[in-house]
């Protein structure tokens, strides 16, 4: 009698087990789906990896790869300028923590998007200042994001900005992930990324955007 028990009471343990996984993937996946992407390219993704990073609502910034004919391209490739791609973030976003709009904001606070196929020292078309928009609502947004910044002159000169659709996303090498984070040492972070992600934080840090964690 007490085996015929204990086997029922096991089968119930594991059938309640299975449900409360199947809860929780299905909570998982509730979350998953409101995310929405952004896809941005504005010079070396070390720096804007770090940034969209520390920003309230977003969920995770992937550096890659986007825009070129090469299929599952090295970061030496991409260097060459030869595969056609940009080094670019991919951005997943709460949009009921931070909006599109505002993702372009810190956008336009980054890089420079009067240079063309370069930002400062970084020069080839990987570095060019591009948004690979998913859906025409982006589309409309990014240009009218970039349309208000040069005719309040934000930065100055004509705009350069490609506003393109979204077609492909590569990772790149698992070392770039973080790369600032895990080195803010290594000289070009220390000369170029650091000073750039500290003018970030102080701007972006009054406003209230930031994580509690990063202030």
């Amino acid at each position: 009698m007490k085996k015929v028990f204990f086997l029922i009471l096991s089968l119930l343990l594991v059938s309640c087990q299975g449900q409360e996984k199947r809860k929780s993937t299905v909570k998982q996946n509730k979350m998953e789906n409101k995310l929405a992407y952004a896809t941005i390219g504005g010079g070396c993704f070390w720096c804007v990896e770090s940034c969209f990073n520390m920003l309230k609502g977003v969920d995770s910034v992937i550096s890659g790869y986007s825009g070129g004919h090469k299929a599952n391209p090295t970061y030496e490739e991409v260097c060459t300028g030869d595969t056609g791609h940009a080094e670019v973030v991919q951005i997943a976003y709460d949009p009921a923590v931070i909006s599109y709009k505002q993702l372009m904001e810190v956008f336009l606070f980054l890089h420079d998007p009067t240079q063309l196929n370069r930002q400062g020292n970084d020069i080839g078309t990987q570095y060019r200042s591009v948004v690979f928009y998913n859906s025409e609502e982006q589309k409309k947004e990014t240009e009218e994001a970039l349309k208000e910044s040069e005719a309040k002159q934000q930065w100055n000169g004509k705009y350069v900005t490609q506003v393109v659709p979204f077609e492909k996303f590569w990772p790149a090498e698992a070392y770039h992930q973080g790369y600032y984070k895990e080195n803010p040492n290594q000289p070009y972070c220390s000369a170029v990324v650091g000073p750039k992600i500290q003018k970030f934080k102080k701007y972006f840090g009054e406003k209230g955007w930031l994580k509690p964690e990063e202030n």
